[in-house]
């Protein structure tokens, strides 16, 4: 019996568990990284669209500055979409719930495809800057609201695995774009506008298909106060019915939190308490985009160009690159658990140092080296290898297990806008970073991945296999708070953890 017992305390990935992952990822994760890509491959197509609709309204071709200006807009508008869509995800999570948001996302994936699928037609260059912006919001909620909603349905063994679940989706995403992009499948004259549409499908998908699945059991029992309703839920997705001793840790997760009370972005950026915490959100998530991942997929192919690939073969070798990078977020999947989430962030930061260092080394040297293009595609490929393994997957995933229930939604508010802010400067600047640096941009990445590193190893704790309250009384030993916080009661009513770090 008693071995029993510690079997149950082990959860499994039941039906209604993968299933729930795999909807929830593959409707709204997965919109991510198509957009991130989709608009890379027909870039000259639909500069070509936005001069001929400018003509034919004012009987004059498009000003080169004027061109280059809508056409930079139309990409940054993704992720100021994303920064918006991040400042929405509280409220939307506290009065929707988590699965209710991303049915309610939908919105914002289903009528920006059907504005860039028409726009074509409508003759109107606006249509796709609207549903840009409008896709980006979408892209903004679901990068937030997924892992939280995945990190409240998965026991705590699984839980880093199905917290990089949404990442392999949005690597998903963007092998797709890459692969529909090639000039011989849609990134032609009649194809780019299906391209730029085909984002509806998955959320069309989920929004037939997530309803028949449980909310999160956290936002049930300690927002909604609906014991039975969070029980019926956990048992559906632990596929056993004795789930009292799960609903007792939420509880004591709920009474650990109760002198906080709702805590708004303004009260967690205040809070002594949840000082370290806010601080490595802030590291991790500026990190992971200011080190560089965003500049290699947008300006995908100018990178391979610069590094000498032919401009017939560029598309096929950008398109490998999303299927190396999907099958080392694969790897993270099934290491994550084994290694831990410290691991994978010290190793796949080290790994982007290294090939930021050897890359502006490799280019600067191309013209003298016959084989050096050869040297600067490894470096991107082992670049795109080391952000897959931690630096993409694991920051989204520490959010949900470093914050208790009151905080969460705040604190993916903060991670969130850092993300997209971080993506949007990097999509904006890196072109003029390019020209003025030319082969020594490389190095500002490369200083990012290192400070990143070192601030990782001195400050991010492990947090595999611990449970949330576990990993908060970590952070309170590090915080300096006393353990009954005037503010924030965080472990007065459980005994001291027997867990070490």
């Amino acid at each position: 019996m008693e071995q029993q017992d510690a079997v149950r305390r082990e959860g499994r990935l039941t039906p209604v568990l993968a299933l729930a992952t795999l909807i929830a990822a593959f409707g709204s994760s997965f919109q991510y990284g198509y957009n991130v890509a989709a608009i890379n491959s027909p870039a000259k197509l639909m500069k070509a669209f936005y001069n001929e609709t400018y003509y034919d309204r004012t009987g004059e071709h498009i000003s080169e500055f004027s061109l280059t200006l809508l056409w930079s807009v139309s990409v940054s508008m993704f992720p100021f979409g994303g920064f918006l869509g991040s400042l929405m995800v509280g409220p939307l999570v506290n009065k929707l719930g988590r699965k209710g948001t991303l049915l309610f996302n939908n919105i914002f994936s289903i009528v920006p495809a059907i504005l860039m699928g028409c726009s074509e037609v409508a003759k109107s260059f606006e249509m796709i800057i609207v549903a840009r912006l409008l896709v980006g919001i979408c892209a903004g909620l679901s990068s937030n609201v997924v892992p939280m909603y995945l990190g409240e349905l998965a026991p705590k063994n699984l839980r880093g695995a199905l917290g990089v679940v949404p990442q392999l989706f949005i690597t998903v995403g963007i092998l797709a774009a890459q692969i529909l992009g090639l000039r011989s499948l849609l990134a032609n004259e009649e194809g780019w506008p299906i391209l730029l549409g085909v984002t509806g499908i998955p959320a069309a998908v989920q929004l037939l298909l997530l309803p028949f699945f449980p909310e999160s059991p956290r936002y049930l029992l300690i927002q909604k106060k609906d014991e039975a309703a969070a029980k019926n839920a956990l048992r559906e997705l632990r596929g056993w019915d004795d789930v009292d001793a799960e609903t007792q840790e939420i509880w004591e997760e709920d009474r650990a939190e109760k002198a906080a009370g709702f805590i708004s972005v303004l009260k967690l950026l205040r809070m002594r308490s949840l000082r370290w915490q806010v601080i490595s959100i802030v590291v991790l998530m500026g990190g992971q985009q200011l080190s560089g991942v965003n500049a290699i997929y947008y300006y995908a192919d100018q990178i391979y160009l610069s590094a000498g690939v032919r401009a017939q073969d560029v598309q096929y070798v950008t398109a490998g690159t999303g299927a190396v990078n999907m099958l080392m977020t694969i790897c993270a999947v099934f290491v994550v658990e084994l290694l831990g989430r410290r691991v994978l962030l010290l190793l796949g930061f080290s790994i982007c140092f290294t090939a930021c260092c050897v890359l502006t080394a490799a280019l600067a040297l191309q013209d003298t080296v016959s084989w050096m293009p050869y040297v600067s595609i490894a470096c991107i490929i082992s670049y795109v290898i080391g952000h897959a393994l931690g630096p993409s997957p694991i920051p989204a995933l520490l959010i949900t297990e470093i914050f208790l229930q009151s905080s969460r939604p705040a604190a993916y508010m903060v991670g969130g806008s850092v993300h997209w802010l971080s993506n949007f400067t990097v999509g904006l600047i890196f072109p003029f970073i390019q020209v003025g640096l030319g082969a020594y941009s490389f190095i500002i990445f490369a200083m990012i991945c290192v400070l990143t590193t070192i601030y990782t190893f001195l400050v991010v704790p492990e947090t595999k296999s611990k449970t949330f309250i576990e990993i908060n009384e970590i952070f309170t030993k590090m915080n300096e708070v006393s353990e009954v916080h005037p503010e924030k009661e965080e472990l007065k009513d459980f005994p001291p953890s027997t867990t070490g770090q």
